[in-house]
């Protein structure tokens, strides 16, 4: 997989502090590291790193931190909350978010993601342009949260895989699914790019 500088990948992580809000808002709310972890199921560590801005979370993660704190996910794209009814994000207005692992180890892994809506507050939805990535079988990392999703595939094949299902998207193919049924994603032969749609109510 390609490798990103490590000076690059750190200065655009902590470009999206969102880090830097999470802790911030674990602090407002009187929150330990370890309550945290608890209410999410994520390791003190990763938290750390998270917090850190050494490590983007993916969005099922960024999820389940929201809820531990009892925001939106979109809180954290969210430079100067404002009550705005209408947004529009232009293509070069997108926030890319790199899926990493490991801090010492800035490797693309898994998928990239693009918020579509981030302006918009207290929004129902939370659209996302991602790019998922081919990987073995036993490295599909699966994911659980709360809500529905929807995915629908722009370009390249898409196998999304749960405990008793393994299906195969083509391009312009969707699928909507109850997102705590546990839930895997990769591209086949090459990366995936879909449109996703996450409402978590």
């Amino acid at each position: 997989m390609p490798r990103f500088p490590l000076q690059d990948v750190r200065q655009e992580v902590a470009a999206l502090n969102i880090g830097t809000k999470i802790k911030q808002l674990r602090l407002k709310r009187g929150l330990t590291l370890q309550a945290v972890s608890d209410r999410t199921g994520l390791s003190k560590p990763s938290l750390s790193q998270i917090e850190n801005n050494s490590g983007a979370p993916p969005i099922a993660t960024l999820i389940k931190i929201s809820n531990a704190l009892g925001v939106k996910i979109g809180y954290f794209f969210q430079d100067a909350p404002d009550q705005q009814r209408l947004v529009v994000v232009r293509r070069e207005a997108r926030q890319e978010i790199k899926k990493l692992n490991h801090a010492d180890r800035y490797v693309r892994v898994g998928y990239r993601y693009e918020s579509l809506a981030h302006p918009m507050v207290d929004k129902q939805m939370e659209p996302f342009i991602v790019e998922i990535d081919p990987c073995e079988i036993d490295e599909i990392p699966y994911n659980t949260h709360d809500g529905e999703e929807f995915i629908f595939v722009l370009n390249g094949r898409l196998e999304f895989r749960s405990p008793d299902q393994v299906i195969e998207l083509a391009p312009e193919d969707s699928i909507y699914f109850d997102s705590s049924i546990p839930h895997g994603l990769r591209g086949l032969g090459e990366s995936a790019r879909v449109m996703v749609v996450v409402f978590t109510g």
